[in-house]
């Protein structure tokens, strides 16, 4: 049974993720622990993420270990606790960017990393049969509560940048908490930066009231207003958990997601000549056209961020992330933090003595357009049959590390199914904007013709 997806566990609340069962799969990681470990416990902002945090600590203080809640926090200030408070594992519940009637579970080994698979499947393996393994009265664990969590990441992104430069240049923006998780953190960096900045749904509220989690373009609208409107430098918006940043330059253009990996791919490969970027094969060709001058390699993986730091760990990346706006900074950790690709970009600004709009200016450009199409998950591995076999006989080269890319006449298309939701994303990308549609039309006619063919009518 396959609870964790592309990014931990994610259902809906009183449908699949209940109080019984966050338990057995509570009770299951306790069980895959030693007696006496030492977890670390946060939470996002959602409605029901304290009351759920409660049962993960208790189960696991009934196990007989120790637990430490540090909070409302980002998942990547989290991330950055756990070895810092010598967990042993860390629980974050979230569900990131998901609609406000989600919530999830995500895991943290010891050094900070989201843990491998083989961790979450012997996790899953205990949680059908509710696995066990409680102690006596006499060696329930304790639950302890940590308040410097924010502080201390704060404090980690500031060891990272050129504070005193940047504080210089006294940057003004426009920062969308999104009602989330950064609310605790992202104004505080900001304010030791010394920026001028105003704050969009900069209270927590798990009902997501200013706009829904996922900073898209159309849920950015009032970001991309208020940056020109005030005459702002930048605007950044985080998403539920953030993990993710988004920006809207002066002009308030909302910079799509592989812009921002490709500038700071090309920076993080200048600084150092000859070394290595890890990305999914859903990022865009740019990030390997902007590196190679540099003599810098892209290593590709499977779509999602546990995939990509284990990777980069092992290459020695300097930099990594996805098209989604999910950075990654080895210097601070292998985790996908927004606030450390805000504090970054500022340092790059302030280093190149410019603004966002001339900087991208200079990278290559691409249009990467992006569709999705609903299948049942049951059927997800025979239609990418069908689309192996259909990409085959027409392509100049097939992929399949993560679904199926197809590099055609022009540019590619990459059909994968989602590890969250029950359905094939499309990812289509030329420097012909008209191509970049078409072969992404011609993706989700071959979707749905496999469907067809298997029977589904949905």
């Amino acid at each position: 049974m396959r609870l964790f997806g592309t990014n931990g566990i994610r259902e809906v609340v009183g449908e699949k993720f209940t109080p019984a069962f966050v338990t057995r799969v509570a009770d299951s990681i306790g069980a895959c622990l030693p007696t006496g470990s030492h977890v670390v416990v946060g939470w996002d902002g959602r409605t029901s993420s304290p009351e759920f945090a409660r049962i993960v600590g208790s189960s696991l203080a009934l196990a007989g270990h120790k637990v430490t809640e540090v909070g409302i926090l980002p998942t990547p200030a989290i991330q950055y606790n756990v070895p810092r408070l010598r967990g042993d594992l860390g629980v974050v519940v979230t569900a990131s960017h998901n609609p406000p009637e989600f919530n999830g579970l995500k895991c943290i080994g010891s050094d900070g990393l989201e843990v491998s698979r083989d961790v979450e499947e012997r996790i899953e393996a205990g949680v059908e049969p509710g696995t066990t393994s409680l102690v006596d009265y006499a060696h329930i664990g304790e639950v302890a509560h940590d308040a410097g969590g924010a502080r201390r990441y704060v404090d980690g992104i500031l060891g990272q940048v050129d504070v005193p430069r940047i504080a210089k240049r006294r940057f003004s923006l426009v920062l969308d908490c999104g009602n989330g998780a950064s609310v605790p953190t992202s104004p505080s960096l900001l304010r030791r930066l010394g920026c001028r900045f105003m704050t969009l749904n900069a209270h927590v509220d798990g009902t997501f009231p200013g706009h829904l989690s996922e900073p898209t373009k159309a849920n950015l609208a009032d970001l991309q207003r208020a940056v020109p409107a005030i005459g702002a430098e930048l605007g950044v918006a985080h998403d539920g958990d953030a993990d993710r940043a988004v920006f809207v330059d002066a002009t308030g253009r909302y910079i799509p997601g592989e812009e921002m990996l490709t500038l700071l791919a090309r920076d993080a490969v200048e600084r150092a000549p000859g070394s290595v970027v890890v990305t999914p094969v859903s990022a865009s060709q740019s990030v390997e056209d902007a590196i190679r001058p540099f003599g810098g390699t892209v290593v590709y993986t499977r779509v999602g961020s546990p995939t990509v730091t284990h990777e980069m760990q092992t290459r020695g990346a300097v930099f990594g992330g996805e098209e989604n706006g999910g950075l990654i900074f080895p210097r601070l950790h292998f985790a996908r933090d927004g606030a450390m690709s805000m504090a970054s970009v500022l340092d790059l600004l302030a280093r190149q003595e410019t603004d966002l709009a001339s900087l991208l200016k200079a990278i290559p450009h691409y249009t990467l357009v992006k569709e999705k199409v609903g299948c049942p998950v049951e059927l997800r591995e025979k239609v990418i049959g069908h689309l192996i076999e259909s990409f085959s006989r027409d392509s100049e080269k097939v992929v399949t590390i993560d679904g199926v890319k197809a590099y055609r006449s022009g540019g590619w298309v990459l059909l994968r199914p989602s590890g969250t939701e029950p359905l094939f994303r499309i990812f289509a990308e030329s420097k012909d904007p008209e191509r970049a549609r078409a072969l992404a039309d011609d993706g989700i006619a071959l979707v749905r013709k496999a469907l067809g063919e298997l029977g589904y009518t949905g």
